[in-house]
């Protein structure tokens, strides 16, 4: 049986820079890594994006059983013995909840990614790919409540960050905040 994955989970605002992180950290790291987030699944064409945007399919109606088996994807990735580093964002009541419990086999990195406001709209508008405001209202919202094991901002130098994360990663002891997020479940009886 294949040792459990290890997950390095890169969480912040639409358009904060969590790609290009995890694109660096995938170079830079010194195990294999997997580079995954829920982009990925749209720009390779597995969801009929054009036909939900048509207004063909009701995404708000689809949207929590693609999530749940994105999830359940991830954890099947990691169970499997690959290495992710995820960039998600935990936009939704009780997502956090659910990957504690599904990635609770596994050795998880949760770092946090802020960048200013003006600069999250800055970068939104020139993606273009995004709904206008998906980003400021990730902004107010996200980071709400959230610990971490690391946080960066990317308002700076983005290799700066990336080293100071994989520091982070190779000097980390003791329980991390998934760990202990999946202690106090287990203890609710969760």
């Amino acid at each position: 049986m294949a040792e459990p994955g290890k997950i390095i989970f890169l969480h912040g605002a639409s358009s904060s820079g969590k790609s290009t992180i995890a694109r660096s950290i995938q170079a830079r790291i010194g195990l294999p890594f997997w580079h995954i987030s829920i982009d990925h699944l749209r720009d390779a064409g597995v969801l009929p994006t054009a036909r939900f945007k048509a207004g063909e399919f009701d995404w708000k109606a689809a949207r929590p059983a693609f999530f749940d088996g994105f999830h359940h994807s991830l954890a099947a990735y990691a169970g499997a013995g690959n290495n992710l580093v995820l960039e998600h964002i935990l936009d939704t009541d009780g997502w956090l909840d659910d990957l504690v419990r599904l990635f609770a086999p596994f050795d998880v990195f949760f770092v946090g990614i802020h960048c200013p406001l003006p600069l999250l709209i800055a970068r939104e508008k020139a993606r273009g790919d995004r709904p206008v405001g998906s980003a400021e209202q990730d902004f107010h919202t996200i980071h709400v409540g959230k610990s971490y094991d690391h946080e960066v901002h990317t308002d700076g130098d983005a290799h700066g960050n990336v080293t100071r994360i994989i520091a982070a990663w190779d000097a980390r002891s003791g329980l991390s905040v998934f760990a202990r997020l999946a202690a106090e479940q287990s203890g609710r009886g969760s």
